[in-house]
């Protein structure tokens, strides 16, 4: 864990090689329990402050808590969808430090849905709020974990190659049970509606798979992390449909 929090968070903890990530990359869903508890603590806020105000300050804790890098994934991967082309072009949108409006489009897509849902949930029942935020980022990183399980690097000295490689055999077994069990042990205190939210996790990484596959050639790093903050987005709407 400590490798992944190293890697994925920007928790005070040594910092650690890309491969030694990668060989623990079968973990990855409990990461979404560390960045979870970091805006789970803010919740309790809403007895004194407003519930857009405390799911802003829950939700941006968490952003920041990754270090804004699935942010950026977002805007990389909403650049690059909105070229048309080749494969080989969309690649090198992802590489361009520039923002555009696709990307620009795609951070309200995947951001506004889950602030309103989750301001939704913190005025029902924050204690219903917090667990659907924890059991929210868990989603976010089995969605990214079962990406990396079952796809193919676009290129060759991907970020995402080495978590590809090393999701084999029972790797890639442990890390997918944990990917589709884990957010449902989440939601089971929420009831049997929401707890079919824990399939947005399986749903949009198949997602991603076949767009990726199409625009891409494969995945990359960008399309994991673009991966996690969507399905965090899914979850949340699917759960402020439930209260």
């Amino acid at each position: 864990m400590r490798a992944l929090l190293s890697f994925f968070t920007v928790f005070p903890v040594r910092a650690v090689s890309l491969e030694a990530a990668a060989r623990n990359a079968y973990l990855l869903p409990l990461v979404g329990l560390f960045t979870g508890a970091a805006g789970v603590v803010l919740i309790p806020l809403s007895y004194a402050l407003p519930p857009g105000v405390v799911a802003t300050l829950a939700l941006g804790t968490i952003v920041l808590a990754a270090g804004l890098h699935h942010t950026d994934g977002v805007l990389d991967v909403g650049d690059a969808l909105m070229v048309r082309g080749e494969p080989e072009r969309r690649l090198a949108v992802l590489k361009d430090a520039r923002v555009g409006v696709g990307g620009l489009g795609a951070l309200f897509v995947v951001y506004a849905p889950a602030l309103a849902a989750l301001t939704a949930l913190v005025a029902a029942s924050p204690a219903r709020a917090a667990l659907a935020l924890l059991a929210a980022e868990v989603s976010a990183r089995s969605a990214m974990l079962l990406l990396l399980a079952f796809g193919k690097p676009a290129e060759a000295g991907s970020s995402s190659e080495p978590f590809v490689r090393s999701l084999k055999g029972w790797h890639r077994a442990v890390g997918t049970a944990l990917a589709l069990v884990g957010p449902l042990i989440l939601l089971l205190p929420l009831g049997g509606p929401a707890m079919l939210a824990a399939l947005s996790a399986p749903l949009m990484a198949v997602v991603v798979l076949r767009v990726s596959r199409r625009a891409f050639g494969g995945i990359g790093g960008d399309a994991a992390g673009a991966t996690g903050e969507a399905a965090r987005a899914v979850l949340l709407v699917i759960l402020s449909g439930t209260v």
